[in-house]
C-alpha cells in the first residue's frame, strides 16, 4: 500500500500576527516566521502540495477585517509558491469552506500544519482533521501564541504553545521541529505518534521519581 500523500497547510500567516493587533508572543515570531519559510521551501522541493489558510473578518474589526494591512499575508508566506488558497472566518479551517473537498481530490492523507496560533485556528484545524479521517503532524518551532488574560484566569504565551503541543502530542497529532519534519522527509520516514495512556502513564512515573526525590 502507498504511503498517503501529505500537504503543507500554512495557517493564517498574516501581519496582524506580525506587527499588527495580535503579535505573537511565543516562540519568537521571526524564528516561527523563518521556520515557515523553511518549511515552505522543503514542501516544494519534495513535491509536497502547498496549502496557505488566510482569516477574513469583516470590515471594522479589530483585526483581519478584509482589506486591511493586517488581514494581508506576510511575505514570507506572500512571496513563495503555494498551490491552494483558502479563506476562512471560523478557527478551523474546515468550516464554510471547501478545504476538505480539495484534500481528497488531490487524495491528501496527512496534513502538516505550521502558522498561527497554535491555541487556536491550529488547534481547531488539526483537531477537525482528525475528526474527519486525516492524519496530522504539528512543527511546534513554525508556529506560534499569545498569552491571555480573562475571567477564568491568565496564561502566558509560553504555557499556552507547550500545553497545547503535549496534548496534541497525546492523541492528535506528531509534534516535532521543523528540521525533524525535514529530515523525516529526506529519510522517508513517518514522525512518532503518542497516546493519551502512554503520555499520562510517562507523567504518572515522572511526578513518583519527583515525589521519591523530595521525601526520600
Amino acid at each position: 500500500m502507498s504511503k498517503p500523500r501529505r500537504a503543507l497547510v500554512v495557517i493564517d500567516v498574516q501581519n496582524d500576527y506580525i506587527d499588527g493587533a495580535l503579535p505573537i508572543e511565543y516562540p519568537d515570531v521571526r524564528d516561527s516566521l523563518s521556520n515557515i519559510g523553511r518549511a515552505m521551501d522543503a514542501a516544494r522541493a519534495a513535491a509536497i502540495p502547498v496549502v496557505v489558510v488566510q482569516h477574513t473578518a469583516p470590515a471594522g474589526s479589530p483585526a483581519f477585517a478584509r482589506g486591511s494591512p493586517g488581514w494581508g499575508l506576510h511575505e514570507v508566506v506572500r512571496t513563495r509558491p503555494y498551490d491552494h488558497c483558502i479563506e476562512k472566518s471560523s478557527p478551523s479551517a474546515f468550516v464554510g469552506t471547501e478545504f476538505k473537498a480539495w484534500l481528497k481530490r488531490h487524495r491528501i492523507g496527512v496534513l502538516t500544519i505550521v502558522g498561527y496560533m497554535t491555541h487556536n485556528c491550529v488547534d481547531s484545524t488539526i483537531k477537525q482533521a482528525v475528526q474527519e479521517g486525516f492524519a496530522a503532524e504539528f512543527l511546534a518551532d513554525a508556529a506560534g501564541a499569545l498569552s491571555y488574560d480573562n475571567r477564568a484566569g491568565g496564561a502566558s504565551a509560553e504555557e499556552l504553545h507547550r500545553a497545547f503541543a503535549v496534548v496534541m502530542q497525546s492523541r492528535f497529532a506528531a509534534v516535532a521541529s521543523t528540521s525533524e519534519w525535514i529530515a523525516a522527509l529526506t529519510a522517508g520516514t513517518k514522525l512518532p505518534g503518542d497516546t493519551i495512556h502512554a503520555s499520562h502513564r510517562r507523567a504518572r512515573g515522572q511526578n513518583r521519581i519527583k515525589g521519591k526525590r523530595k521525601y526520600g
